[in-house]
């Protein structure tokens, strides 16, 4: 954390800000090691300060390396007030795209004489480049993932339903290291399989259709997120070519992941090939984005991503087609960008698969 906190300091001097409020899960997280779910800290040039309720006391002692933690009574907007009044902070970096209204106007009440600031996504930058650790975790995520498909490929059949499918995935990814899963699942059959996002329902799989299966699931709070769309039975032609058609944008884009590329032009890779074959109406979102301790985080890979990628970020890569009250495909991976090119996280087959 030594590192981080460095990093951010400096950050923090070249904004001529003097100190940072973290508000949000994942940069307290990520700042401070703390993975319980109440917590605040403030970071100054020379301090470091982690504040909880007694809940957490011996957790954020054990975890929260180079922090002095602070037990807050009471009132919680006391401690921060007389914690940060008494370190002279005339202007506090808050991340504003986090903090609820209610927490705001307390904050901006109880700190009459401190200008709030917004930190500008300055947490977020530092978390787009993952450091061998986070690699490491975010690895063995999508390992479990991986074994995961493996798994349900043997568990999936005609009569059972979307969420006997999700309920299973979870259980396997728990038992084999994961603790909980990146979000709700994605399984869709049929005509649901159209839903971009549609999360698992009490619908019966049957022979004859798409099924989508989009999951992750978190190893030491790193996510994974990967997305095969298999066939329940036999496909025709119609739908052979849908799948090949993803398939092959999925892997011309996979192509062009490398470091210096920008991430509008890795998704334009893509979406000119769907929209060739004449779906390009029905892939209406952007082709990927980062992973992380969030499971969607910078960098974006959409027509409106700028950003250009840089080694050590991880993102995914996932086109697809939806036709309504038909059925749709999506192949997703998840990437790292390398120094010289890039590594596919996700080693499950991406073929089409009949069941």
């Amino acid at each position: 954390m030594e590192k981080r906190l460095a990093k951010l300091r400096e950050r923090l001097a070249n904004s001529n800000l003097p100190a940072a409020f973290i508000y949000s899960k994942e940069n307290r997280r990520y700042i401070s090691g703390f993975t319980g779910s109440t917590g605040y800290v403030i970071v100054t040039a020379d301090k470091a300060y982690f504040v909880t309720d007694f809940r957490y006391r011996d957790q954020a002692q054990q975890q929260c390396k180079g922090f002095e933690v602070i037990i807050h009574g009471s009132s919680l907007f006391d401690q921060l007030k007389e914690t940060i009044l008494s370190n002279q902070i005339k202007a506090l970096g808050i991340e504003e795209s986090f903090m609820t209204v209610s927490f705001y106007e307390n904050l901006k009440t109880n700190l009459e004489s401190v200008e709030l600031v917004s930190l500008k996504g300055m947490l977020d930058e530092l978390r787009l480049y993952k450091d061998p650790e986070e690699i490491e975790n975010i690895a063995k995520a999508a390992a479990i993932a991986d074994d995961a498909f493996t798994h349900i490929l043997g568990f999936i059949k005609p009569g059972i339903k979307e969420i006997d499918v999700a309920v299973e995935l979870e259980y396997f990814c728990k038992k084999h290291g994961a603790t909980e899963m990146s979000f709700d699942s994605i399984v869709a059959s049929g005509v649901r399989s159209s839903l971009p996002h549609g999360v698992f329902s009490q619908k019966v799989i049957n022979n004859g259709e798409f099924l989508t299966l989009d999951f992750g699931c978190v190893y030491n709070g790193y996510c994974s997120d990967m997305t095969r769309t298999v066939f329940v039975g036999k496909a025709d032609e119609k739908q052979k070519k849908i799948y090949n058609t993803v398939l092959e944008a999925q892997q011309k884009a996979l192509e062009q992941i490398k470091p210096g590329i920008v991430g509008k032009d890795v998704d334009k890779v893509a979406r000119d090939i769907i929209t060739a074959a004449g779906f390009g109406e029905n892939f209406g979102h952007g082709l990927g984005h980062g992973v992380g301790l969030a499971v969607h985080e910078e960098p974006r890979l959409s027509p409106m991503g700028e950003r250009i990628l840089e080694a050590n970020m991880v993102v995914t890569d996932e086109p697809g087609i939806y036709i309504a009250e038909y059925g749709g495909v999506r192949i997703e991976d998840l990437v790292l960008v390398t120094e010289d090119g890039h590594r596919v996280l996700s080693t499950s087959p991406k073929h089409l698969i009949e069941l």
